[in-house]
């Protein structure tokens, strides 16, 4: 099965500082339909005022991974780390038994970034970051790995969850394919652009829940940034 949720039709929550929409039920936003794929449980499209951000909070027991698709977030956490992240870059933090982080747009600019939680395959052990530069260019007409539980994806960041993020820019025309294995979950959101998929177009930051055993090619109507979360 493919199913479009379209951006319209997501959570909203207008915080002035914090412009956000919810793919999946998060804090106010409630939609028994929309609790999670696989071991997706939180796909927010965040965009942050320059000059603010999350001020530090907890977390245990996720895997919390940042998508930063314009401007930056500087990262700060109790374990000491801090690290800014810029557009097209990605951070990841395994929360294991608990950390505390904050998340700041020190920009002038508005900063807007996908924020991704997965359920981790075991509770507990200790918590860990991680940010790594990935430029655009090696992901043209092709998807590549940038976050992965899988020890053979060495160039990628790693997270403890049964999954891959992946990303990729298409220029209009172009198509990929991406196979999804039984039994398991893809979700699919066009950062900027439009892609058609089996007759149906999707636009900029409308979601794409893609079911296990589905082969989908992926054809942009739009020069197009793609990310994308394979998972258990």
């Amino acid at each position: 099965m493919i199913e479009k949720r379209s951006f319209e039709s997501l959570g909203h929550a207008d915080h002035g500082w914090l412009n956000a929409r919810h793919h999946f039920s998060f804090a106010e936003y409630y939609d028994p339909a929309r609790m999670g794929w696989g071991a997706i449980r939180v796909w927010n499209d965040d965009e942050i005022a320059g000059g603010s951000g999350f001020p530090p909070h907890p977390h245990r027991d996720m895997e919390i991974i940042t998508y930063v698709r314009t401007g930056a977030i500087t990262h700060q956490d109790s374990m000491g780390n801090q690290g800014r992240t810029g557009a097209g870059d990605v951070q990841v933090m395994s929360a294991g038994t608990g950390v505390r982080h904050a998340e700041y747009n020190l920009e002038t600019e508005k900063a807007t970034l996908f924020q991704i939680w997965i359920e981790p395959t075991r509770k507990g052990g200790s918590p860990s970051w991680g940010a790594k530069p990935f430029p655009k260019g090696d992901r043209s007409g092709q998807f590549v790995t940038l976050a992965s539980g899988f020890a053979e994806d060495a160039g990628a960041l790693p997270i403890r969850a049964d999954a891959r993020l992946l990303a990729a820019t298409l220029q209009a025309g172009e198509t990929i394919t991406h196979v999804v294995g039984a039994g398991r979950h893809a979700y699919l959101v066009p950062a900027t652009g439009a892609v058609e998929i089996a007759g149906v177009r999707y636009g900029a930051r409308d979601g794409i829940a893609i079911g296990g055993g589905e082969t989908v090619a992926i054809t942009a109507i739009e020069d197009a940034e793609l990310v994308l979360v394979d998972s258990e």
